[in-house]
């Protein structure tokens, strides 16, 4: 593009930094990103497991979900695992909890919604023969759309002191809001599919590519500026976050000829 580029304007490269815990784009915004540098629309573009390899992504809407975070500790009384009366057991207690938690999506959440409440990490005591003081739970909250995300947020930490004191223990909740749903602006992501499919045909643009319910925190600059996050397939790799993950290198040249033909087609003679 900067040798031979055929585009009329300005187009900025946004390397942005921090984005699995949601402080990247946040940050360049409180800094000014877009007004020290401003822009008439912006996309982004990330690689997806389980796609053929090369073909592109377009949902308009909402594409990936909203992230949060909570730390729930279930405080009891530690005793002998041979006298369980004497103790409060929060090891029984966050048990029944975890379980319960799965009734905040089937029960008070609109079943035409998404939602996803997971514990990813639980840890207590460290001998098979002692009941421990407290349990610690790491949990992830998703959804689409801000109405199902506060629901989450009354239901989860309620549901966590209820249980707790159902038996006889108290559940400490510490949550925090990460960040929004990322929602595509219609015209823009219409604009990049018609790109793909003038310059690379229809074979490299999936036909029923779904929204993901991950998260990803260019939703920020989506809020601030129209625009598109856009998906290339990586072909048949292990899933995102996995140790088994490998970066598919023969989605660098198709992904690249892409962003030159969505830059110079944004950015043409006749487009002002």
């Amino acid at each position: 593009l900067a040798e031979s580029g055929n585009f009329s304007g300005t187009l900025r490269l946004i390397f942005q930094p921090a984005e699995e815990i949601g402080a990247g784009a946040r940050k360049m915004l409180s800094e000014g990103l877009f007004d020290r540098f401003p822009v008439d629309a912006v996309f982004g573009l990330h690689n997806w497991p389980g796609v053929p390899t090369g073909q592109f992504g377009f949902v308009a809407g909402p594409a990936m979900a909203s992230v949060d975070k909570a730390v729930i500790t279930i405080v009891g009384k530690g005793g002998h695992g041979a006298e369980p009366h004497r103790a409060v057991d929060p090891v029984l207690a966050s048990a029944s909890f975890i379980t319960a938690l799965q009734s905040v999506v089937s029960r008070n959440i609109d079943p035409q919604e998404m939602a996803v409440a997971t514990v990813g990490s639980i840890h207590a005591g460290s001998a098979s023969n002692v009941i421990p003081e407290s349990v610690e739970m790491k949990l992830t909250m998703r959804a689409y759309n801000e109405t199902v995300r506060a629901r989450l947020q009354e239901r989860i930490p309620a549901l966590a002191r209820a249980q707790a004191e159902s038996f006889g223990a108290v559940a400490e909740v510490d949550y925090h809001l990460g960040f929004p749903a990322l929602v595509n602006h219609a015209e823009e992501t219409e604009f990049a599919r018609n790109v793909a499919l003038l310059a690379l045909g229809t074979a490299a643009v999936e036909a029923d590519f779904r929204p993901r319910t991950a998260s990803e925190d260019f939703a920020f600059l989506l809020q601030a500026k129209p625009g598109s996050y856009l998906f290339v397939g990586n072909g048949d790799s292990a899933p995102l976050h996995s140790a088994r993950y490998d970066f598919n290198d023969a989605i660098i040249a198709p992904a690249a000829r892409y962003w030159v033909r969505l830059a110079e087609a944004f950015l043409a003679n006749d487009n002002g």
